[in-house]
């Protein structure tokens, strides 16, 4: 007699089921056309669960290794838990033992992203905080793009899930589906914009200028007093659209010439407060791992954001000013983070 099939992941889904409606081991042999004992085995397994893991002894390191290790892993920030012990010459340690060992000193944490800075930089940002310590930054009008995609950035679509629910299914695209281009200011606790920069056009100095023009200069600038333009102070960071002498000699033709456009240091978004409004709009656009199908519908998400942002977060940016440049101070032009 050949030996019998075991139980397939339909018979077995079946036999859950069958069960969950109140039917006995033998109404479900029967209905499966199967031996009754191997029901009833099947369903003592089950009942019985897994096993609970034994925990192995760790293997045991000295505490002189024990410094080595900690020292190791504060001189090589983000290296595998196998470097970290090879450089300590520490060998025959498994992996989970390793990490178990380095949980108790050590998180796993992501590189943060911030521009280079060198000994140049640092002194240009000490010069910049010095220049501008006594500005009524009340009037300086500050500006940046941020380019928004129809995913949004990596690792935001994670969040906790519920025992038993499935994790929900994210798109995939090429290149991420492309995106919008955007462009806005804040000044006191007002936001300009935030205008949209037309879909394919790449911001050289004359399509920068052309873009001010349109929307700027038309829809915001233009219908300012000649007071509050003669005081206003524009901020834009070093992008070469933005620096460039046909741009420079545009705004100037403008009326934003000598003391009006503000200098600005390299490699410097930590001193930019618009910077935070872009998370601030990125935070409610993209959250609980939201995607958008079209690039419309992330640009209309956009504008809904930005009109959440009242005055008073606006408000809170600009007038934090005078601490961030006090902390470049402070740090010797080092970055203050945002």
């Amino acid at each position: 007699m050949g030996q019998k099939k075991d139980l397939t992941g339909s018979e077995k889904s079946k036999i859950v089921r069958y069960l969950a409606e109140g039917c006995s081991s033998l109404k479900i042999a029967k209905l499966l056309k199967r031996d009754h004992r191997t029901i009833k085995r099947f369903i003592q397994n089950s009942q019985q669960g897994r096993k609970k893991r034994v925990e192995k002894p760790r293997r045991k390191i000295t505490a002189h290794e024990l410094r080595k290790v900690k020292c190791a892993a504060a001189k090589m920030p983000l290296a595998t838990s196998l470097a970290i012990f090879q450089s300590c010459n520490i060998t025959g340690v498994p992996k989970s033992t390793r990490c178990a060992i380095l949980r108790d000193m050590a998180k796993v944490r992501k590189a943060e992203r911030r521009p280079p800075l060198n000994k140049t930089h640092k002194l240009k940002r000490q010069d910049w905080a010095k220049k501008y310590l006594k500005t009524d930054f009340s009037k300086v009008l500050w500006t940046d793009e941020m380019r928004v995609s129809l995913d949004g950035p990596d690792g935001w679509a994670r969040g906790w899930i519920g025992k038993g629910q499935r994790a929900p299914v994210r798109l995939r695209r090429q290149q991420g589906g492309g995106g919008v281009l955007v462009w806005a200011g804040i000044i006191k606790d007002e936001l300009v914009g935030p205008f949209r920069v037309e879909d394919g056009v790449k911001l050289n100095s004359q399509s920068y200028c052309q873009f001010l023009e349109d929307t700027f200069f038309k829809q915001w600038y233009r219908k300012k007093s000649a007071s509050f333009k003669k005081n206003m102070i524009f901020m834009q960071d070093n992008a070469p659209s933005h620096a460039s002498k046909y741009s420079t000699a545009w705004l100037a033709r403008k009326g934003i010439k000598e003391e009006k456009p503000m200098t600005w240091p390299p490699c410097s978004p930590d001193l930019n407060p618009i910077e935070n409004l872009w998370s601030i709009i990125k935070c409610e656009i993209y959250k609980e791992g939201k995607q958008y199908t079209s690039l419309n519908s992330v640009w209309e998400a956009v504008v809904a954001a930005a009109r959440n942002v009242d005055g008073e977060q606006i408000k809170t940016l600009t007038e934090s000013m005078d601490g961030r440049l006090l902390s470049v101070l402070a740090k010797k032009g080092g970055y203050i983070g945002r």
